[in-house]
């Protein structure tokens, strides 16, 4: 126990001393008093692109989180999810925006104009919301992740290295600056020959040491430095994933809306000409094309349409729905188009058009 002790202790006055020694070394070469080895302008050129890569990334990954989520309590939140191990399906803003529009819709009713206007708006808010969640996850994935754990990674490993690199520097020039300092004391006549010479022997075996140790981390360090190279391969390819996704998703949101356009505008057509709401079934070919309201065949009236929302049934002439369910819907001749008869095994009922996705 006491030998653990005195090792301990000698240990500790050890580190003591090369840290006083490289604080004493750094104060002189800042003051101008004690020299400084300088790398080569190579080493230095590479040090320098390390630096910028570390400085640039940072902020690129920075800027880029902000984008893909601006709100900051957020990223609080979705922070400590990940710390607990939780996932969580956030919904974004455009998805909440839709479903707020789809049950104003319902409110008003899905006969009505507005009422099934608000509801094809908010069908349209969700799928540019579920658009813009895969660009997030994508983006995620093949651009933040990677950098982030190059800075996390590679980038504080080089940081470390540069760090010991510098150490070994300062111990390199305080034992040039001793030895030096031994020397000069030889020239003094009033000075003990055979004491200067073990002086001079001791620095001299010392300095031999700190060069070797020096040189070895040097090559380390500059393996790492020259390894920034591949670093700035791989983040090139990560930003072309980054700009394939970005384009992706807008092209997505583009097609949403021209298609949520065409629609309105349809809409706004059929309004002009008839200036009521009997008409409506014009405003959604899709619906009017599919359940054929003129047809009187009875191989066509009978179809299968997917739901596409849950509903839930006012009264015992209606059917109530299951999201994603498919059933059979007939559209009786001089029916409201907005209606249709529904059937799930024996339930039959009346279910709105504008929740369905007709299938044949």
């Amino acid at each position: 126990m006491m030998e653990f002790g005195v090792k301990s202790f000698k240990g500790f006055v050890s580190e003591a001393a090369t840290a006083f020694s490289r604080a004493v070394q750094y104060t002189e070469e800042k003051l101008g008093t004690s020299e400084k080895t300088e790398l080569d302008a190579h080493f230095e050129s590479l040090a320098q692109r390390a630096d910028k890569t570390k400085l640039w990334t940072e902020r690129i990954v920075s800027r880029t989180d902000a984008v893909l989520q601006p709100n900051p309590n957020a990223k609080v939140e979705d922070y400590l999810f990940e710390k607990l191990e939780r996932k969580r399906d956030r919904h974004t803003n455009f998805e909440a925006l839709g479903q707020d529009m789809i049950d104003a819709g319902l409110d008003f009713g899905p006969g009505t104009a507005y009422g099934s206007t608000l509801i094809k708006v908010g069908q349209a808010q969700q799928k540019l919301g579920k658009a813009e969640k895969e660009f997030v996850r994508s983006a995620g994935t093949s651009f933040i992740q990677p950098l982030r754990k190059f800075l996390e990674g590679d980038m504080k490993t080089l940081q470390k290295e540069r760090r010991i690199l510098e150490s070994k520097r300062l111990d390199l020039d305080a034992c040039k600056n001793r030895l030096r300092k031994a020397k000069s004391m030889e020239a003094q006549a009033n000075t003990k020959p055979d004491l200067i010479q073990r002086e001079i022997q001791q620095a001299e075996q010392e300095l031999r040491l700190a060069q070797s140790e020096y040189d070895r981390q040097a090559e380390i360090t500059k393996l790492l430095l020259e390894g920034v190279s591949s670093a700035h391969a791989n983040h090139l390819r990560c930003l072309n994933d980054f700009v394939e996704a970005q384009m992706s998703y807008f092209t997505q949101c583009q097609q949403y809306e021209a298609d949520l356009q065409r629609e309105m505008s349809s809409m706004s057509v059929a309004l002009s000409s008839s200036g009521t709401t009997d008409s409506f079934q014009n405003i959604y070919p899709s619906f009017s094309a599919n359940a054929g309201p003129t047809s009187t065949a009875p191989d066509d009236k009978r179809k299968q349409a997917r739901v596409l929302y849950d509903y839930d049934a006012h009264d015992k002439s209606e059917l109530s729905l299951l999201a994603d369910e498919v059933i059979h819907v007939t559209l009786e001749p001089g029916q409201d188009p907005d209606w249709m008869i529904g059937e799930r095994g024996k339930q039959k009922g009346k279910v709105p058009t504008a929740y369905l996705e007709m299938l044949n």
